[in-house]
C-alpha cells in the first residue's frame, strides 16, 4: 500500500443506529502534497465526484492503457488528478463491483477490473461510496472483492459491507482537524435479493436509517457527517419528486439545533443535475457519470449527457465554538467531460483555457447545475 506521510484516513468506528462494540483501525494514505496542518484549528476542502462505471469499452481502453496486459485506468482519470489531489478529503463513487480470474463484465451486469480502485487512490481519492443498484450483480462475492481491494489500494468505503460488523460501523475520515462521516445508500439493487442472512450487506435508502446513522456518527463525535445517496430518474436533469422530498426532510432534521446532516451527495441518474441549499445545507442532486462509456438513453438514442458530470468542491470552516456546525464559506462545481474517443476524463474550464471547443458543453452543465438558484446563494464555478 502506498504512504503518506500527511493525509491520514482514519478507521474510526462508530456504532450506527443498531449499535455495536467499539474497535479502532487506521492505515496511512499517500502523500498528495497537500499543506502541513496549521497550529490550532483550521477549514478543509471536500472534494466529490459522480458514478465510475466501467462499460465494456472502458474496460477495452484500460487494458490498451496497459499494453495490453492487465488493465490501467490511471490515465483516464489525471486530468483531474490535480482537483481531486488538492482537496484535504475526496469522495468518490463506486457504482460496480469488481470480477475476479480475469471474467471482466460491462453492461447490464457489471464486473469490473479491481485494478480500477489502484487508479481511484492515485487520482487522490481517500473513500468512495459503495451503494448502488449494481452493488448485487455478482452477490456477496462482488462485494467482497471489491472492499478488499479497495482496503489494498488505501480507499476507503461506505454502503455495502462485508460483514455485519463492518455495516454497523460507520466511515470516518480525517480532513485537517475534523472528522468526516461519510454514509451512503441507494434506492435499490435492481432487485436482485440480499445474499442469504445478509440483510447488512447494501445500505438502502430509508428516511429513519439515515438519519439515526447521522446522528449516531455526531454522537461518537464526527464534525461533518457527509451522505451519498444514489438515488433519482434516469436521464432526468431535474430531481424528481422523491429527491426534492427527501433531500427537504434530511436537512430538516436537527439535534440540539444542530443540523444532522452536513452535505448530500447525489448520484446514479447519468446527466447532471442541479445543486442546491435546502435548509442551509448544500445537496448535489446528481453529480453524473465521471467515467462511463458511450451511453443511450431510455428512447435508444445515443446521449452525450452520459459522459458529462460535475465535480463539488466545498471548503468547510470550523466553529466559533464548540458543538457548533461546521459551515461551508465557498461552494464550487468543475465541469467535467469523460472523451469516450480518447478515454479521459477532462476538466472542461481547462480544457477551453487550452483551446478545446467544448465551451457549449460546460455552458450547459452550468445552466443545469444552477438551475436551482444556487447562484444566489453563492456557488460558483471552479477551475
Amino acid at each position: 500500500m502506498l504512504a503518506r506521510s500527511r493525509q491520514i484516513a482514519l478507521a474510526l468506528t462508530v456504532v450506527l443506529a443498531a449499535g455495536a462494540a467499539c474497535q479502532a483501525r487506521g492505515h496511512e494514505r499517500p502523500d498528495r502534497g497537500r499543506p502541513a496542518p496549521a497550529a490550532g484549528p483550521r477549514g478543509f476542502t471536500l472534494v466529490a465526484s459522480g458514478d465510475v462505471l466501467p462499460h465494456s469499452s472502458i474496460i477495452d481502453r484500460a487494458r490498451f492503457d496497459a499494453g495490453g496486459t492487465g488493465y490501467d485506468f490511471r490515465p483516464m482519470l489525471a486530468g483531474i488528478r490535480s482537483v481531486v489531489s488538492r482537496a484535504d478529503v475526496s469522495l468518490c463513487h463506486m457504482e460496480t463491483v469488481y470480477g475476479a480470474d480475469g471474467v471482466y463484465t460491462g453492461y447490464p451486469t457489471f464486473k469490473s477490473p479491481p485494478e480500477v480502485a489502484r487508479a481511484l487512490a492515485v487520482t487522490g481519492y481517500d473513500g468512495c461510496s459503495t451503494a448502488s443498484n449494481h452493488t448485487l450483480d455478482d452477490g456477496a462475492g462482488g462485494i467482497g472483492r471489491t472492499l478488499d481491494a479497495l482496503d489494498r489500494a488505501g480507499v476507503r468505503h461506505a454502503g455495502s459491507a462485508r460483514t455485519e460488523e463492518e455495516a454497523r460501523t460507520a466511515t470516518v475520515l480525517r480532513a485537517g482537524a475534523a472528522k468526516v462521516a461519510h454514509l451512503a445508500y441507494t434506492y435499490d439493487t435492481n432487485g436482485l435479493p440480499l445474499p442469504d442472512g445478509q440483510p447488512w450487506a447494501v445500505n438502502l435508502i430509508d428516511e429513519a436509517r439515515i438519519l439515526a446513522d447521522a446522528r449516531a456518527a455526531r454522537r461518537a463525535d464526527a464534525d461533518v457527517v457527509v451522505v451519498s445517496l444514489h438515488w433519482g430518474t434516469e436521464w432526468q436533469d431535474a430531481p424528481d419528486d422523491q429527491q426534492v422530498t427527501l433531500a427537504r426532510n434530511l436537512t430538516a432534521a436537527r439535534t440540539e439545533g444542530r443540523p444532522d446532516i452536513d452535505l448530500i451527495l447525489g448520484t446514479h441518474a447519468h446527466v447532471p443535475q442541479a445543486y442546491e441549499k435546502v435548509n442551509g445545507t448544500w445537496v448535489i442532486y446528481g453529480m453524473g457519470d465521471q467515467i462511463a462509456g458511450e451511453m443511450t438513453n431510455h428512447q435508444g438514442a445515443k446521449d452525450p449527457r452520459g459522459n458529462q458530470s460535475t465535480l463539488g468542491r466545498f471548503t468547510f470552516a470550523p466553529p466559533a465554538r464548540p458543538g457548533d456546525r461546521w459551515k461551508v464559506t465557498k461552494a464550487e462545481f468543475v465541469p467535467q467531460l469523460f472523451d469516450v474517443d480518447a478515454g479521459r476524463a477532462v476538466n472542461l474550464n481547462r480544457a477551453i483555457a487550452q483551446g478545446a471547443d467544448v465551451r457549449a458543453v460546460r455552458d450547459r452543465i452550468r445552466d443545469v447545475v444552477l438551475s436551482r438558484g444556487a447562484a444566489g446563494d453563492g456557488l460558483v464555478m471552479g477551475e
